[in-house]
């Protein structure tokens, strides 16, 4: 008797563990951006501490965020104190936010003229002068004259 190999088909695999794969390639991914976006929705992009989850329906979303930079902020909240107080108490403040923020340094000059001609305009060139220290250098002083022509 002969057998016929001609009918005979390799076995290809189809048992349980091709039928897992198959199954794992189409899920997995879906799963995987399924989850990213979930993680994503859960930071807390918005800086808020007390609000730890982002909600599409939130009434902040309307409104356009701006991002103000320290110095900016430091710069009004000086100029401020200057009208409300007088200029060596901005000054004061001045050091102490550049010595206790390094980074603010390098706009320490700039915001020392920004005083001085905030002072001229509020003192005169005479009175703001006095008010004049060793804070940024002579900034100050030069934000006065500047003020002053």
């Amino acid at each position: 008797m002969k057998h016929s190999t001609t009918n005979q088909r390799p076995r290809r695999g189809r048992g349980p563990a091709r039928q897992i794969g198959r199954t794992l390639a189409l899920v997995l991914p879906v799963v995987l951006v399924l989850s990213g976006t979930l993680a994503v929705t859960q930071v807390n992009w918005s800086g808020n501490p007390s609000s730890s989850v982002l909600t599409a329906s939130s009434e902040e979303v309307s409104t356009r965020a701006v991002s103000r930079a320290p110095q900016d902020v430091l710069r009004d909240k000086l100029l401020l104190e200057l009208q409300e107080k007088n200029p060596g108490v901005a000054l004061t403040h001045l050091q102490q936010a550049v010595n206790g923020r390094p980074s603010l340094a390098k706009h320490c000059a700039s915001i020392a003229r920004s005083l001085g001609r905030a002072a001229v305009r509020a003192y005169g060139p005479t009175r703001a002068q006095s008010f004049a220290r060793p804070v940024c250098d002579t900034a100050f002083a030069s934000g006065v004259a500047a003020g002053h022509l």
